[in-house]
């Protein structure tokens, strides 16, 4: 199925896989997060509005990506790599270091996070390459 040139099994398939990715990585470095954003586990546990909130939000994440490498000319896993290192490094990377520091957070939460968001990225990428 494809809306105005983006294939929208591609779009699923890539926030399926990076909210997969984002439970894992969290899954892993849930305590250094926690320290690192000064909550309890109490203050983390997600409802289910917001799990299914942050769902849609990576469709649509991916959704727009998949238009940003679209837009490229050649839909490749190469292309999506590329893409999401520039979308990482200037956009994501560039507005959580200025959050952050405004929130007076630690380099270590910016460091969690930005992996975390490099890494749905970077999944995004390759799976819109590779399906679309």
């Amino acid at each position: 199925m494809m809306f105005d040139g983006i294939n929208m099994i591609a779009v699923a398939a890539a926030a399926v896989a990076s909210f997969m990715f984002g439970a894992a990585w969290y899954g892993v470095l849930g305590k250094a997060w926690m320290k690192a954003a000064n909550l309890t586990e109490d203050q983390t546990k997600p409802s289910t509005g917001i799990m299914i909130l942050a769902f849609v939000c990576q469709f649509v994440m991916a959704f727009i990506f998949a238009g940003i490498v679209y837009h490229t000319g050649e839909t490749s896993v190469r292309t999506g790599l590329i893409s999401a290192g520039m979308v990482w490094v200037g956009i994501v990377m560039t507005t959580q270091i200025i959050n952050h520091r405004f929130q007076g957070q630690s380099w270590m939460l910016t460091a969690i996070d930005g992996g975390h968001w490099l890494g749905v990225l970077a999944i995004q990428g390759v799976v819109l390459g590779l399906v679309s």
